[in-house]
């Protein structure tokens, strides 16, 4: 049951069947065993980027294709919502209409930019894809009517997500049910859904061909795989995925805006998650994007704890300031790449072997 849930993919190591099982169940359970604003937004956070990061592998880590366009498609989604919610109505029926949308749009841009530039080499493609992504991000900040230019837009969601709502008026197990609960568990469940679609596409005939492109573009098309095509198709299913993933965050959020789906900085903290985590994996995503964000939200606390308990050495409560929390995870970055050169998932069923 689990191998074909799986698509015939597992872990290969006990170390890593571990660790994916223990961040399923804490991301399952995170209303419950982690309650809190903020923890629950951590966890929305991560279970986004886990999707995010899993369809730029796609294209990474499974076909060779290095491209700085994917924060577009993220934003795409993300704006699709936005639009329809503060444009239509803040009902299930204006969300439908701009997912659709998103994803028309999306899809359209992928295979325009797959037919014209994936024919060119790598560099260039890889060029070409951030030329894209600078233009909309700037088209995104003019068109103030439409997107809510720099400020981005804030809209409602329909009334059942919404945290004033109440499902059942005592509390289970101790934590009410709240619209902000189901809204959380939607993207909980999408992202899942999203992940094992991503694995059963890797595993298919399909995902075997992208990977012979990655290894050999040549041999592939010697072998009469028809490479244009093959690599069009995976831009294209790589771009839906970024685009539900904008659409979960903006969903969670109830605001987009140019800073949270269309920031370059967001193109590299995805890549990272990818590096770190293992390239052509998946699981690396899971990894990388869980490693990442709990970084990102929870270093600055660790490291002010760690400067108030060593107050008394020289020169290191300096170094161990807040504000310095991009410093040290730089340094954690290059030596998780240093230690980990096939990435955490790469290290771990090497191991196992």
């Amino acid at each position: 049951m689990l191998r074909h849930l799986l698509s015939g993919d597992l872990p290969r190591s006990h170390a890593l069947g571990a660790v994916l099982m223990i961040v399923l169940v804490a991301l399952a359970g995170a209303p419950f065993l982690f309650p809190g604003s903020q923890s629950l937004n951590v966890a929305a956070k991560i279970c986004v980027f886990i999707v995010l990061a899993a369809s730029y592998d796609l294209l990474l880590g499974y076909t060779g294709i290095v491209s700085f366009a994917h924060t577009m498609f993220y934003g795409i989604g993300g704006y699709g919502i936005a639009i329809a919610m503060h444009g239509i109505s803040a009902t299930w029926g204006a969300m439908g209409i701009g997912i659709a949308l998103a994803l028309l749009a999306s899809l359209i841009l992928a295979v325009i930019i797959g037919l014209f530039s994936l024919r060119v080499r790598a560099i260039f493609f890889a060029m070409i894809t951030l030329a894209v992504a600078s233009a909309f991000a700037v088209l995104a900040s003019q068109l103030r009517d439409i997107t809510g230019g720099e400020d981005g837009r804030s809209y409602s969601v329909p009334m059942v997500l919404r945290p004033s709502f109440r499902l059942f008026d005592e509390p289970v197990l101790g934590v009410s049910i709240t619209g902000r609960m189901l809204s959380y568990y939607i993207v909980f469940f999408s992202s899942l859904l999203l992940f094992l679609a991503a694995l059963r596409i890797v595993n298919s005939p399909f995902g075997r061909v992208l990977q012979a492109i990655r290894e050999n573009e040549f041999r592939a098309e010697a072998l009469g795989y028809r490479v244009v095509v093959y690599r069009t198709v995976a831009s294209v299913l790589s771009a839906a995925m970024a685009t539900l993933a904008g659409a979960l965050m903006a969903l969670w959020l109830r605001y987009t805006g140019p800073d949270t789906t269309l920031s370059f900085a967001i193109m590299i903290d995805i890549l990272l998650m990818v590096v770190i985590g293992g390239m052509g994996t998946l699981y690396g995503a899971v990894l990388g994007a869980v490693i990442f964000i709990l970084a990102q939200n929870y270093l600055q606390l660790v490291m002010a704890k760690l400067s108030a308990a060593t107050s008394g050495i020289p020169l290191l409560p300096q170094l161990l300031h807040p504000d310095r929390w991009l410093l040290w995870l730089g340094i954690l970055f290059v030596l998780s790449v240093y230690f980990f050169p096939t990435g955490i998932v790469g290290r771990l069923r090497a191991g196992r072997r």
